[in-house]
């Protein structure tokens, strides 16, 4: 295809966009929109807002704009007429009104690549039953009784492997381990095993796809990763139906009982399609915003050696407590014990934010603060903004993890809770209806896989890299470290 015929496919949806834009204008003559700049027709100011920044500070577009215009601002992203909002309060409202003044409502492309009917883009009563029947699977008590045991087996699998004096991508090796861990608990797959290792492969092309431009045309990363979708629905398709058959020959094996294939085959009313799009969500979400935690905490603890050096202390006494009870593997116990630990990864979370901002829409004419938000105007929350807003986290650009002890952090109380830290201000998983429901899991993996490499290596970067935001954050370079056992 030329460009010339290129151009002349998108010329409809230009025109179309730029005749919305025009009768929005003339339908909201008397409303108070927040200040700000609609951009040029179509692409309004998209290409500024989503320009790769460093991942450890807000952006200059969004640095640029709050100077400006204030923390809620109008503008137009994604062809569509926004709010975006950097007020702690104003995402707090939207996300606690979900499903009454707002819904999700993400890209059709994102829509296009997890699914229609994948959790990120479900709303309303369906996206509630699927949220169930992930948080069954997540639940608390399943985490204390069998996931932290496995959590731990997948981290020293992955730590055992590591050869000392010789670069390796320390986020690849984080992507390998939460995704063994998610593929182990979802179709109980083995790591290292042929179609596992192939999964993955068809998995990594496929994450490429859903962080790049949404052009469907040959060659394209977005092209590649809809073949790859394919591949892997097939392939869970195909286990589904393996397993449905042996449970009719009564052959099903015991550690298949135990997985969330088996969960929702056997408690649900989902269809094939539904199940495909949930086991495909959650591989995404429980590997790709993990993994991205995992290295950013290996990242900014290389660079504060008085935190290394009391995590070391924090751990070293939960192992040394469990050497006079004979025990080896980690319990509950020794989980709640983490408490330095929990600070580190609030921190890095804050600092880092894996999920930089979220995707609404209002559904019905709101007003804020005496500003108007108009019904179907698409609304942004950006968490990134409020993590590192000067007003309410000291030097926010600065990794302290000890802002979270005590009284914590400048702006609201602070408090540990369920292994988590609480704050008003703080919403690395989101919140309200939508709240990440695997957060707990993440929490639980972080802090295993800090245990173990804070006990068994000493790390530094073997090259110069940075997390960006492109916008999900990334390292260019894959965070290459060198490691060296410790005595």
């Amino acid at each position: 295809m030329s460009d010339m015929e290129f151009l002349l496919l998108l010329l409809p949806s230009v025109l179309t966009l730029i005749l919305i834009q025009i009768l929005v204008k003339r339908k909201l003559p008397n409303l108070n929109l927040p200040p700000g700049n609609m951009g040029l027709p179509f692409i309004g100011e998209t290409l500024g807002y989503l320009k790769p920044y460093s991942a450890t500070t807000m952006g200059e577009f969004m640095e640029r704009h709050i100077s400006r215009y204030g923390k809620i601002y109008k503008s137009n992203l994604f062809g569509e007429p926004t709010i975006v909002s950097a007020d702690s309060g104003l995402n707090r409202f939207i996300l606690q009104n979900e499903g009454r003044l707002f819904e999700c409502s993400y890209p059709r492309s994102i829509g296009g690549i997890l699914g229609k009917w994948s959790m990120l883009v479900l709303v309303g009563d369906m996206h509630r039953d699927m949220r169930i029947i992930s948080l069954n699977f997540l639940s608390h008590g399943r985490l204390r009784t069998h996931l932290l045991k496995e959590v731990e087996k997948h981290t020293l699998l992955v730590l055992n492997s590591w050869k000392e004096n010789s670069p390796f991508s320390a986020q690849d090796e984080a992507k390998k381990f939460t995704f063994n861990l998610m593929a182990k608990h979802i179709m109980s797959l083995d790591p290292g095993e042929p179609e596992t290792e192939q999964l993955k492969k068809e998995y990594i092309t496929f994450m490429k796809g859903v962080v790049s431009a949404p052009l469907n045309f040959p060659g394209t990363s977005y092209r590649k990763a809809l073949k790859s979708r394919s591949i892997i629905l097939k392939f869970i398709e195909g286990k589904m139906n393996a397993r449905i058959s042996r449970w009719k020959n009564n052959e099903c094996e015991n550690s298949e009982e135990d997985d969330l294939l088996s969960w929702v085959l056997k408690h649900s009313n989902l269809s094939t399609e539904q199940i495909l799009d949930l086991i495909l969500s959650l591989l995404f979400a429980g590997h790709e915003t993990s993994s991205v935690a995992i290295a950013l905490a290996i990242y900014v603890l290389q660079d504060c050696p008085l935190a290394l050096q009391q995590l070391r202390e924090e751990h070293q006494a939960i192992v040394r407590s469990k050497q006079e009870s004979g025990e080896t593997e980690l319990n509950w116990n020794d989980y709640k014990k983490m408490e330095f630990t929990q600070c580190v990864i609030s921190e890095t979370l804050r600092l880092g934010n894996v999920v930089r901002f979220l995707h609404r829409k209002a559904v019905k004419d709101v007003r804020y603060k005496g500003y108007d938000i108009p019904r179907g105007w698409k609304v942004l929350p950006v968490i990134a903004a409020v993590h590192l807003d000067p007003s309410l986290f000291d030097q926010p650009h600065n990794f302290n993890p000890w802002r979270w002890q005590n009284s914590g952090c400048r702006g609201s109380s602070s408090t540990r809770s369920s292994g988590t830290m609480t704050n008003s201000n703080f919403m690395p998983f989101g919140g309200g209806p939508r709240l990440c429901a695997g957060s707990e899991l993440a929490m639980l993996e972080m802090a295993v896989f800090i245990h173990h490499i804070v006990l068994n290596y000493h790390w530094q970067l073997a090259d110069i890299d940075q997390p960006f935001a492109f916008p999900f954050v990334d390292f260019p370079k894959g965070l290459p470290i060198m490691v060296r056992r410790q005595n």
